[in-house]
């Protein structure tokens, strides 16, 4: 089902401001976002405002779309890029929304030239050049170190050069080989972490899922550095120190709303 535009996004031209309220509403649900600066804030306003006019919002499964859901997802989908830019967002336009988890249809050769196809559960999936899927659910959860949609944007970005597999393009100045053996470095010894787990010893201070592979490690590693950056710089501070020259932002340095823990 196409989901309806709404009337401050119909003129798609020229970018429509988003109203006070509802720009208040979704910040205020969002603590990591609520720990910008007033400075910070405004950008990342006028980047979701931007990215509101330049993508295509559809719902599916039933899901009737409002202003916030897509406002929540584009200002949390543009936080990672609040000191990159938009350009970083280039090459696709379709965000599509599901009420929660969908199945996705997968297939995989085996060593011996055998296709298997079966079906999984997803709540989310970045498609290099195509749309982005995410579970209004699973994005309602975010705040807590859980985060599809920064999840899903993150590989978007690692996507820029080619395959997801942890190495988005780097700036000038960020050395390849330091990026890659810290990722690796990092990634081998959370996988470790996440064995011993379940062997029954003590669970990860991180989705365990990061373990699939170096791409969702860099995705799930995405998800902590903005929502749960103490943790993160605390368990990797090398690696934290790589995303924080990526994003170019240093989360960890951000005070929270009164009350509100990380």
């Amino acid at each position: 089902m196409i989901g309806r535009l709404f009337d401050w996004l119909r003129n798609r031209r020229e970018p429509s401001p988003v109203p006070d309220a509802l720009w208040q509403a979704v910040v205020s649900a969002l603590p990591f976002l609520a720990a910008l600066t007033g400075e910070e804030q405004v950008r990342l306003r006028r980047l979701a405002e931007d990215f509101l006019a330049e993508k295509e919002f559809a719902a599916a499964a039933w899901l009737e779309l409002s202003d916030e859901i897509c406002l929540s997802i584009a200002a949390q989908g543009c936080l990672p890029i609040l000191n990159l830019g938009l350009d970083y967002y280039r090459g696709w336009v379709g965000v599509i929304v599901y009420a929660d988890e969908f199945i996705i249809p997968r297939s995989v050769e085996d060593e011996f030239g055998v296709v298997h196809e079966y079906r999984e559960l997803a709540s989310g999936e970045a498609w290099d050049g195509g749309p982005l899927l995410i579970s209004w659910r699973d994005a309602q959860m975010a705040g807590a170190g859980y985060n599809v949609v920064i999840h899903e944007f993150a590989h978007k970005l690692d996507m820029l050069n080619g395959d997801a597999n942890g190495i988005p393009p780097l700036h000038a100045g960020i050395s390849h080989t330091d990026w890659q053996q810290v990722l690796l470095a990092s990634y081998d010894h959370f996988c470790t972490l996440v064995g011993q787990a379940e062997d029954g010893g003590e669970e990860t201070a991180f989705d365990p899922y990061a373990a699939e592979n170096p791409g969702e490690f860099f995705a799930v590693m995405s998800e902590a550095f903005f929502e749960t950056p103490d943790i993160l710089q605390a368990e990797y501070p090398a690696l934290y120190g790589n995303l924080a020259g990526f994003y170019q932002q240093d989360p960890a340095s951000r005070l929270l709303p009164s009350g509100v823990q990380r």
